[in-house]
């Protein structure tokens, strides 16, 4: 006889600093290991798997990240009641903020519509230590302007071959980035943070392992003078076999907004 199974989707965001990313690692401590961990301790003798809409590098955080567990047998009597059991059990790092259950047909793969990553930085004067978990300080001095102008071109459908790293065989370099651009930050604050500090906004469907810091990586060089505009356009292009040097630190890039069809 097959068993009753259940299909909830959570919402949860971390400060990833101390963490060597999402996925479960043998002797590592992921998010996924202490979520799964937690789970086994307040559901005892339950049979159970959970599934992340995305696998985020070492030190990366997220304000919304999410992840759905496939429960078999009874399912969960009292959603918020379950929140708080959950939470109470978790690291402080690590937050669970909603579940709703969804049916059998919901992949939150499949249905992972746009995410947003946010990359913070700030340029020119070395920062609080205190600041390390949440934003990558450039000492240099940058060319914000020209930074600014160069992250528009990243927009639309382009090869993104050259920003991603141990790639296999059947990975789609194509991409489409529908939009890109540097702001000010008004995402995180504290009275330890720089005067004036700056975020990347990049949304898409979907982005290659180190993708978004490669990027990052490519914008600092424009900054520092050690990248034109026309070798970021040429990057981009089909025939690109370049090879990009930099990788920005994982510490300064949060998901920041996951959207469902």
């Amino acid at each position: 006889m097959q068993k009753e199974r259940h299909f909830y989707l959570f919402k949860v965001q971390f400060l990833g600093f101390r963490y060597s990313g999402w996925q479960k690692q043998p002797g590592q401590k992921t998010i996924e290991s202490m979520l799964v961990k937690t789970l086994k301790y307040i559901l005892p003798d339950r049979k159970f798997k959970i599934l992340g809409a995305g696998r985020t590098d070492a030190k990366v955080s997220a304000l919304e990240a999410a992840f759905e567990l496939y429960l078999e047998d009874e399912p969960i009597l009292n959603n918020e009641e379950f929140l708080n059991v959950f939470n109470k059990n978790l690291p402080p790092d690590i937050r669970v903020l909603s579940v709703i259950e969804v049916d059998e047909t919901f992949n939150i793969i499949q249905h992972s519509k746009e995410k947003e990553y946010i990359y913070l930085f700030a340029f020119g004067k070395k920062s609080h230590p205190f600041c390390a978990p949440y934003l990558v300080t450039f000492i240099e001095d940058l060319d914000l302007a020209s930074m600014i102008s160069v992250a528009k071109l990243f927009e639309g459908t382009h090869n993104f071959k050259s920003y991603t790293v141990r790639h296999q065989n059947d990975t789609k370099f194509t991409r489409t980035i529908t939009s890109c651009e540097i702001k000010e930050n008004t995402i995180l604050s504290a009275n330890f943070f720089p005067d004036k500090s700056y975020a990347l906004h990049v949304k898409g469907e979907g982005f290659m392992r180190y993708q978004i810091r490669m990027i990052m990586g490519v914008l600092v060089q424009v900054g520092k003078g050690e990248l034109t505009q026309e070798e970021v356009i040429h990057s981009l292009s089909e025939e690109s076999n370049v090879l990009l040097p930099y990788v920005a630190p994982g510490s300064g890039l949060l998901l920041n907004q996951l959207t469902f069809v």
